[in-house]
C-alpha cells in the first residue's frame, strides 16, 4: 500500500487532478461530497452497471468491486468523450448484511417489509466501498468501511407505515438513516456517514493520496 501511495503521489505531482467526478446519481452522496467544499470542480456522471457478483464474495469484496465497477464505467465515458481535464472518478456502493445475507435495494413493498422484519430488534452491518480512478490512466485505489447498526423492535403496522412514505424504495436494507428511518435506529458503532452511503472520513484520506485536500 505504501508503494502504491508513493507511486500515486509522484504521478499526481507531475499531473495534478483538475476535476472530481462522482459516479453516482445518489442525492445523499452528492450532498456529502458537496459538504467537503473541495477547491476543484465537482461534477456528476453516473452510468448503468450490472451489480451481480459471485456468491462466494465477502461483503467487503462486494462493495469494493462494485464501487470500482461504477468508477471504471464512468471513467470510460470520460475517455470516450476525450475529456481534456485530468479527472478523478469516485465510485461508491453500499450494502446491508444480516446473518451473512446481503440486502440491496428492495424490489417492492413486500420485499421492503421482509427486509425490515429481518433487521428488527437486533444488529446488522452496513458496508460501503469507495473507489478512486484516474480516468485517463485507469490507476485505481479501493477501500471500504463497516458500521454496525442496532435497530429497535417494531411492529408490522409501524413498518408498513414507514414503507408507505416511499423512503425505503431506493435504500439498501430498505431504510434511510438520514431520514425517517433514523427513528428505527437505537445506536450505531462506527461511521454514521458510511450508513448514509459515503464514509467521508475514508474518502478524505483517499483523496489526500491524489493531493486533493479537504482543508
Amino acid at each position: 500500500m505504501k508503494e502504491q501511495v508513493e507511486h500515486l503521489s509522484k504521478n499526481v505531482q507531475d499531473n495534478p487532478i483538475r476535476q472530481l467526478v462522482l459516479a453516482s446519481s445518489s442525492p445523499r452522496r452528492k450532498e456529502l461530497v458537496a459538504s467537503l467544499g473541495l477547491s476543484l470542480p465537482v461534477s456528476i456522471l453516473s452510468s448503468d452497471v450490472g451489480e451481480s457478483v459471485p456468491s462466494e464474495w465477502t461483503p467487503a469484496h462486494i462493495v469494493e468491486q462494485l464501487a470500482l465497477r461504477k468508477a471504471n464505467a464512468t471513467a470510460s465515458i470520460l475517455v470516450e468523450r476525450h475529456e481534456e481535464l485530468l479527472s478523478l472518478v469516485v465510485g461508491a456502493d453500499t450494502i446491508v448484511v444480516v446473518d451473512g445475507q446481503v440486502l440491496g435495494k428492495p424490489k417492492d413493498h413486500e420485499d421492503a417489509l421482509l427486509m425490515l422484519r429481518s433487521l428488527q430488534g437486533r444488529e446488522h452491518e452496513v458496508y460501503t466501498g469507495v473507489a478512486c480512478v484516474i480516468a485517463q490512466s485507469g490507476e485505481a485505489t479501493v477501500a471500504h468501511r463497516m458500521t454496525k447498526v442496532y435497530m429497535k423492535p417494531m411492529s408490522d403496522e409501524v413498518l408498513k407505515r414507514y414503507i408507505a412514505t416511499g423512503e425505503p424504495q431506493d435504500k439498501a436494507g430498505a431504510y434511510g438513516i438520514q431520514g425517517l428511518g433514523s427513528t428505527m435506529v437505537e445506536k450505531i458503532e462506527g461511521c454514521y456517514f458510511n450508513v448514509v452511503g459515503l464514509p467521508v472520513s475514508l474518502l478524505s484520506d483517499m483523496l489526500a493520496q491524489y493531493e486533493i485536500y479537504v482543508f
